[in-house]
């Protein structure tokens, strides 16, 4: 393929990358004060300036392309890293009927993730899904019905709360967790934060040894 060709096709991809990246940054929690898209901006940038460079290097090898075209491609594939670095699941969450209060999905050593909380407000998530999931889930009562509109998160910018407790028959309990509130309640600041001692299943905590 022409080196013009090149240019123009990942000359699209990249901007079409860009584009969809600052949209997904709107929602993604930030840190301390500053938003998802300002810090991921930041990261933006840097991406920018690192392909630059890795354009130049690759030119000094690549006779074949002009540096343009370098540098779109290496661009594209940056982008498409940061993409699925930024991917989180979303969850479909199954709670009792009538359930109000914590929610909380605990690290375990489970196959595949156990969704459907007990009556304690207790499910069971992969390391893959613990350290991925930052999107808001969809929640439903065990009879269907959706009650996303009762889901309460951590705060504005950040749906879950993490925790950490140590220590159940020497392991560390680790959860990511939301509030659900009554249907009367909604909009109300209501906390049910506890700890999980006792209500979680010890055999399947999650453990690095």
């Amino acid at each position: 393929m022409k080196d013009s060709e090149l240019k123009i096709i990942f000359g699209i991809v990249s901007a079409l990358l860009l584009t969809t990246l600052i949209i997904k940054l709107t929602t993604v929690p930030g840190g301390l004060i500053l938003s998802g898209l300002f810090l991921g901006g930041m990261f933006i940038v840097g991406i920018i300036i690192a392909c630059l460079v890795i354009a130049l290097l690759l030119k000094l090898f690549v006779k074949r392309y002009s540096f343009s075209t370098l540098y779109f491609i290496s661009l594209s594939l940056a982008f498409i890293a940061y993409h699925y670095q930024l991917y989180s699941p979303t969850l479909k969450i199954i709670v009792p009927d009538g359930y109000t209060g914590e929610v909380s999905l605990v690290l375990s050593n489970v196959d595949n993730n156990i969704l459907t909380v007990d009556s304690n407000g207790v499910g069971y998530v992969t390391k893959w899904t613990f350290n991925r999931t930052w999107s808001q889930p969809e929640v439903f009562t065990t009879s269907g019905k959706k009650i996303n509109n009762q889901c309460v998160g951590f705060n504005p910018s950040t749906f879950w709360a993490l925790s950490k407790f140590c220590c159940v028959d020497g392991k560390v309990i680790r959860s990511i967790s939301f509030d659900i509130v009554p249907q009367d309640k909604v909009g109300q600041d209501i906390s049910y934060s506890r700890g999980l001692s006792g209500l979680v299943d010890t055999k399947k905590l999650y453990s690095d040894e």
